[in-house]
């Protein structure tokens, strides 16, 4: 068992910033360490997130996770798969004193995730399908995956489109424009 997570000073598994492949790379509490430029178009570039703002845990619980839409049920899946994941990686990394923060400042700043965390949730990612509302080609719904890497604390997420449907055209579309914006 680590003292403290592994951080920043983690290297990327090879192929993780493809260019065709909208991936993003978090360590053990769902900080992101790596969104390759596609990843960036489809859910917003990343490059102004600092502290906090690149954790996913965080985002979601405080509202800052704005492009993918969730019912209700995706809602409460998620949020009980992020606690029990969080959950999880203290028990791994007692010492961490950034991992001791962050559940500190959230319990703080979310009711929900306080209520889930005191309630000692069980909870693991699927896969699923999305539907993420970009600002410029509109609703996509595409497949996510989050694959665990063996031997290390990372998770890549991938989002994919069914080749040759419309969602796919218009993820290619968003992979075009990058991250700019349209003036109209």
């Amino acid at each position: 068992m680590r003292a403290r997570v592994p951080h920043a000073e983690c290297a990327a598994p090879p192929g993780a910033a493809g260019r065709h492949t909208r991936r993003a790379v978090f360590d053990a509490t769902w900080t992101l360490l790596l969104a390759n430029p596609p990843y960036a178009a489809l859910m917003g570039d990343p490059a102004g997130w600092h502290g906090h703002e690149r954790n996913a845990v965080w985002r979601n619980f405080s509202g800052l996770n704005g492009r993918v839409r969730h019912t209700s049920e995706s809602r409460n899946a998620l949020e009980t798969a992020l606690v029990a994941d969080l959950r999880a990686t203290t028990a791994r990394y007692p010492a961490d004193q950034r991992l001791q923060r962050l559940v500190a400042d959230l319990l703080t700043h979310s009711e929900r995730f306080a209520e889930l965390w005191r309630a000692a949730v069980a909870g693991h990612h699927e896969a699923g399908r999305k539907t993420i509302d970009h600002p410029q080609v509109g609703p996509l719904t595409l497949d996510c995956d989050v694959l665990a890497v063996a031997g290390s604390d990372l998770r890549i997420m991938l989002y994919t489109a069914e080749p040759g449907s419309a969602d796919a055209e218009r993820l290619a579309l968003v992979t075009v424009l990058g991250t700019q914006s349209l003036v109209g």
